[in-house]
């Protein structure tokens, strides 16, 4: 029985029931029997249907505990594991080749690397080539977007750990996507450092203008009158400065979706920065509402998928050919002393969302305990061993979507009909579906 796992809604890469066997009895040998979760077992005879949804289920509940675990989630073993079934999956070879990424100014910067490069590998590239220094390479990332006919700009997900770059830009066969570079960090106290280096400067400077020219940034005439003569002055500090004291500096913007707050069916606009999720909301009155959400103030969240049917005028169940996948991100919220609330979001950007707050509290983890997010040092960044020391403040999140925290399965047999699941709950960015044939 063989799993297709998805990212976002785009196949990720296909493993057989024997693969995650043989990664299961890896990390068994490295980390002990006594950390690695129970791994569903190998069976004699051919599984029933029943047997079938079992161990979906099973498999399902072992990726969770194996990628929520802080020391098996973030290994090098089971990261190597997803990018080489992602890699043999996608059938492309290792060889040279040249890969674009974009910079906010609509500039490219052309890379040569390997088609199995991560994504650590493709943003060293990327500094180097931009001469961005080692200790600023960690204020930056490397993000997967789409940009429509009329320059909107959807960002679909940070790229991660557990990918290679070049090989989830090419299985899209979309030249609406690309893979952008842009500042990773939310708290623009360290905009100082990035700006003390010509390099670093011109790329903050540049996302800056680009955001303001998107409408993200909210500019009144007078502003935008003195970041005219600044911009035509060629003062860059100055214009980021100025930037920095306008609303929604720093800010993800994503695309119109859908709420429950302050009721249900509200159409909402989502921004992330600033430690918080804020809310341009229109009522069922056509009355405009604005609000926030403080990270800190979020006991916890979750991401869900759900199959949705395609409107073709039938009432046929979902299967691969006829149905979306509907995601939300929930989150519970002090709305005041002892009183806690859901609110939730249905947007396609859910994932994203989520990776946005979880960022957020690694970074206030990390400030409070006196790291540094600057470029890594034996494998890692100061950011990732400073969250395993530091004690989450009350009302942070006590569970939190991780980059790749866990897995739904669905299954569907050899003959690609559906057998899918709907309503899943995932804290994470991928998913699973089984298609059948025997344990081999």
């Amino acid at each position: 029985f063989a799993y297709n796992i998805h990212v976002n809604g785009v196949l990720h890469c296909r493993v057989r029931y024997s693969q995650l066997l043989s990664l299961h009895e890896q990390i068994k040998k490295e980390y002990g029997s006594n950390v690695v979760p129970a791994f569903p077992p190998k069976k004699i005879f051919t599984l029933t249907p029943a047997e079938v949804e079992q161990r979906r289920e099973q498999l399902e509940k072992y990726m969770q505990a194996v990628r929520q675990d802080p020391l098996l989630g973030s290994s090098e073993l089971f990261n190597c594991f997803l990018r080489k079934a992602q890699q043999e999956t996608q059938q492309i070879p290792t060889e040279e080749a040249a890969l674009d990424i974009c910079l906010s100014n609509g500039q490219k910067v052309t890379v040569n690397i390997l088609t199995s490069d991560q994504t650590e590998d493709v943003l060293d590239a990327v500094a180097t080539k931009l001469d961005v220094p080692e200790d600023l390479v960690g204020y930056f990332s490397l993000f997967l977007v789409r940009e429509s006919v009329d320059g909107g700009l959807t960002f679909v997900r940070k790229l991660q750990e557990f990918e290679l770059p070049y090989v989830s830009i090419t299985s899209l066969q979309n030249s609406e996507f690309h893979i952008l570079l842009r500042k990773s960090y939310w708290d623009m106290a360290y905009d100082g450092d990035v700006m003390d280096n010509r390099i670093g400067l011109n790329l903050l400077y540049a996302q800056t203008v680009a955001d303001i020219e998107r409408g993200w940034i909210l500019v009144n005439k007078e502003q935008h009158k003195q970041l005219k003569s600044l911009q035509e002055k060629g003062s860059k500090k100055e214009f980021i400065h100025l930037g920095q004291t306008l609303k929604y500096y720093g800010y993800i913007k994503f695309d119109p979706c859908v709420t429950d707050f302050p009721e249900k069916g509200c159409q909402v606009i989502v921004s992330a920065g600033n430690n918080e999720l804020n809310f341009h909301v229109k009522l069922p009155n056509d009355q405009m509402k604005e609000g926030s959400f403080k990270v800190t103030r979020m006991r916890c969240w979750r991401v869900t998928s759900s199959q949705v049917p395609v409107s073709n005028g039938t009432t046929n169940p979902c299967n691969s050919a006829k149905c979306d996948v509907k995601l939300e991100l929930a989150f519970e919220y002090l709305m005041s002393k002892d009183r806690l609330q859901w609110v939730t979001i249905t947007s396609q950007q859910a994932i994203m969302m989520s990776i946005c707050l979880q960022s957020m509290v690694d970074e206030l983890m990390v400030k409070k305990s006196g790291g540094s997010i600057k470029k890594r040092h034996n494998g890692t960044y100061h950011r990732s061993d400073s969250q395993q020391t530091v004690k989450s403040p009350p009302l942070v999140v006590r569970y939190y979507v991780t980059k790749l925290s866990s897995v739904s399965l669905r299954g569907i047999s050899a003959s690609n009909s559906s057998n899918d699941i709907s309503g899943n709950d995932f804290h994470g960015n991928y998913a699973f579906e089984g298609i059948g044939d025997d344990d081999l």
